[in-house]
């Protein structure tokens, strides 16, 4: 009877194929197009590896994180204006945070690479991989934490 049980909770075990387990992030189309090798031509090692391989920079390595100067924060990738400075904030977690993004230049899909559903974020131009927006962010605002990546960040002051 043991052996039967266990190999019925085997074959159940083996035969669960959820799409929430997989990774079925699939490449969308994004007007800014080049293949891998142009992008790594074009980026540094850090860049390509948050926005292209979706990597996170360690917290509190980018000097960013404290920039509080009036500007607008690119995509290191394409120059895509992303975030407005008047729109950052200290959230303490170590990466440039924001309240909003600049409409209509970020996109957003869902990741689960963690095991959990998350809102990542994307350069709407170049489909470079930017961070995660959270709901625990400024209330007096609109209580969003857009945790970006400063490596996938330039900053351009506003004079």
């Amino acid at each position: 009877m043991k052996k039967v049980i266990l190999a019925l909770l085997t074959i159940t075990l083996f035969s669960c194929n959820a799409k929430a387990q997989k990774n079925t992030k699939q490449k969308e189309l994004f007007p800014l197009q080049k293949t891998e090798a142009q992008w790594e031509a074009a980026l540094s090692e850090m860049q390509y590896y948050i926005l292209r391989e979706a990597g996170t920079e360690r917290p509190f390595s980018s000097p960013l994180n404290k920039k509080y100067e009036k500007g607008i924060y690119h995509c290191a990738a394409c120059d895509t204006p992303l975030f407005n400075g008047d729109n950052k904030f200290d959230s303490g977690t170590g990466w440039p945070s924001f309240d909003r993004e600049i409409k209509g230049n970020v996109t957003f899909n869902v990741d689960y690479n963690l095991g959990y559903a998350r809102a990542e974020e994307h350069c709407a131009t170049c489909g470079g991989h930017l961070g995660h927006v959270f709901n625990d962010g400024p209330k007096k605002t609109t209580g969003k934490r857009h945790c970006i990546n400063g490596g996938a960040l330039t900053f351009k002051p506003v004079e």
